[in-house]
């Protein structure tokens, strides 16, 4: 069908190296998924694509413009945040929401405010609270059972991911953290594959390396303080920082270049508040993740950070000139 108007995209997909280098960066998570909770979450994953490149389609076309790649970084990351047992309708509502009213209200790539991927993922987390926080599944019994598994058994379900066995006052090794045979959302489990591609993309300069080790400062420096005070239910900082998605959050979305800072002093302000945040929603909040409230409620204040920045900046100037 031909957009209205007759505008005829010269293209009707714009390629980003930027974007196809995160996307890179995004496939040992993705893989992760596929050995830890089988094939499903590669379902999970195309349908994301496929409805949230048809919601921002919806809008390009029409203008004569093409789909950018940017749309695929937004559905992986909103589809590897999701529990690998989540109902396809509940996929495909989300990435539409993130997309339309996170991105594409605002002016398409490029002037959105909030991260889309957090907005949808914010969506159906509220609108639909039982599957996205009490239908976990634990991993399969090792990598070659995933390879050849659909999902875990059913009959397995479990609400004790890592982060609620803490608050439960319980332990939780290391070593599933790190390598990510254990329950969570599906491709934040294991550190190792998310730091992999962290570094793959902070290596390429898709990202930028100020907003994650400002992130994870700010997480460990509250984890820290919280822990040496003895508050209970907040584990040990280097477990605060493997357990949930604040690896995962740290690289691939607070990372994010649009809703993000644009001044340095800015973006280690912005990734210090969402990290601190994250720590104490874990701990006072009724909610056990608090990386996407944290990263929504920073971008709130990003173009404050960036105006005050450049003000000092400014009067720091003229100061100087003026002696």
């Amino acid at each position: 069908m031909m957009p209205s108007g007759g505008l005829v995209p010269k293209k009707y997909l714009l390629v980003q190296p930027v974007m196809m280098r995160v996307v890179v960066g995004l496939l040992p998570c993705l893989a992760g998924s596929v050995l830890f909770f089988g094939w499903r979450p590669i379902l999970v994953t195309l349908v994301a694509l496929t409805a949230g490149t048809l919601a921002e389609a919806a809008f390009t076309l029409r203008q004569g413009k093409p789909v950018t790649s940017a749309v695929f970084v937004t559905s992986l990351i909103y589809s590897l945040s999701l529990p690998p047992t989540v109902p396809l309708w509940i996929v495909a509502v989300g990435i539409v929401f993130g997309v339309v009213f996170g991105k594409m209200a605002f002016g398409g790539f490029g002037y959105n405010v909030y991260n889309p991927a957090m907005v949808g993922r914010c969506f159906v987390y509220i609108s639909f609270p039982i599957f996205l926080t009490a239908r976990w599944v634990p991993p399969f019994g090792s990598l070659a059972e995933g390879v050849r598994g659909w999902l875990p058994p059913l009959d397995a379900v479990t609400s004790a991911t890592p982060l609620r066995l803490v608050q439960a006052g319980q332990d939780v090794p290391l070593g599933p953290l790190f390598f990510g045979n254990i329950s969570g959302s599906m491709g934040e489990t294991s550190a190792l594959l998310v730091l992999l591609g962290g570094v793959y993309i902070i290596y390429k300069k898709a990202a930028q390396w100020r907003l994650a080790v400002s992130c994870l400062f700010g997480a460990a420096a509250t984890a820290s303080i919280l822990y040496i005070l003895r508050v209970p239910g907040v584990p040990d900082p280097l477990t605060n920082l493997l357990a949930g998605s604040l690896l995962f959050g740290a690289f691939f979305v607070v990372t994010e270049p649009i809703s993000g800072p644009k001044t340095k002093p800015a973006q280690w302000v912005y990734g210090v508040g969402i990290g601190s945040l994250t720590i104490l929603l874990r701990r006072y909040s009724n909610f056990p993740e608090g990386v996407m409230f944290s990263v929504l409620f920073m971008n709130t204040f990003v173009p404050l950070l960036d105006r005050a920045v450049k003000f000092f900046q400014e009067k720091k100037k003229a100061q100087a000139t003026a002696s």
